[in-house]
């Protein structure tokens, strides 16, 4: 099997991107509509907006996943992280090395731009996922809370 290639997103990609995009939200069962896909995309393609994003691109060209990621500041370290927000590999491609590509794929341009850390957060039950991540990465003993403004 040949690894996927990993390589920030591109205009060319809307259409496979908002696919893939689309299957994220469904699994974490987020209503999402096509305004909210075009404000990502917008960021995705703006320079001056922290999101950015990798595809993994199978055989045949055709993306498979996706990631999209951000600097933060840790002031407590006095240094900046990178936020891993979504990681996503479609169904049919799952077990093709695509997540572990995708998640290096951002530690290697963390360490590009001499960022400290790499963070995300799942859901409690994603088990799959989890499974990867134990594998590549430390659980930490954060827990994490939201509140309204």
């Amino acid at each position: 099997m040949t690894e996927p290639l990993i390589r920030p997103v591109t205009p060319d990609d809307r259409a496979a991107w908002d696919r893939l995009y689309q299957g994220y939200a469904r699994f974490y069962k987020v209503e999402q509509s096509d305004d909210m896909r075009d404000r990502v995309w917008t960021w995705l393609h703006d320079g001056a907006h922290e999101t950015q994003g990798l595809v993994a691109e199978g055989a045949g060209g055709t993306l498979i996943g996706l990631t999209h990621f951000r600097p933060f500041a840790r002031p407590l370290s006095a240094s900046t992280g990178c936020f891993l927000d979504d990681l996503f590999v479609a169904p049919e491609a799952r077990g093709s090395g695509a997540a572990d590509a995708l998640i290096d794929g951002v530690r290697k341009i963390a360490l590009e731009n001499g960022w400290s850390v790499v963070r995300w957060i799942t859901a409690e039950n994603n088990y799959r996922g989890r499974g990867l991540y134990d594998r590549v990465a430390t659980q930490t003993n954060w827990v994490t809370y939201d509140i309204k403004p």
